[in-house]
């Protein structure tokens, strides 16, 4: 038999080199697995930021009703019931509109 690098036989290159394909096939199949997590995280956070982006749609939307709310408080002071109900119903579609283009 052949001596190789320091004495060292060809069985102990074999077993040297099966070693390191043992550890070269973890770190792949480890790094498969942290590509799998990521792309989870990256659904997950894209889900995320569409329920974030309809939760500020809707905030704005209530908002927008709650300003309607306060305006048809102040006209009905102001101006009595009939006339506060026209202006709020010209107003709520007049917002309704503008929904409806924003969500086109």
């Amino acid at each position: 038999m052949h001596k190789f690098y320091g004495g060292e036989n060809m069985s102990d290159m074999l077993a040297l080199l099966t070693g390191i394909q043992i550890k070269l096939q973890k770190l792949i199949e480890k790094n498969q697995r942290i590509i799998e997590d990521n792309n989870q995280y990256i659904n997950e956070i894209q889900e995320l930021k569409n329920i974030n982006k309809q939760q500020k749609e809707r905030i704005k939307q209530l908002e927008e009703k709650n300003n309607i709310l306060k305006l048809a408080k102040t006209l009905e002071i102001k101006e009595g019931n009939v006339d506060a109900k026209l202006k709020i119903n010209e107003l709520v579609r007049e917002i309704e509109k503008c929904i409806g283009l924003l969500n086109t």
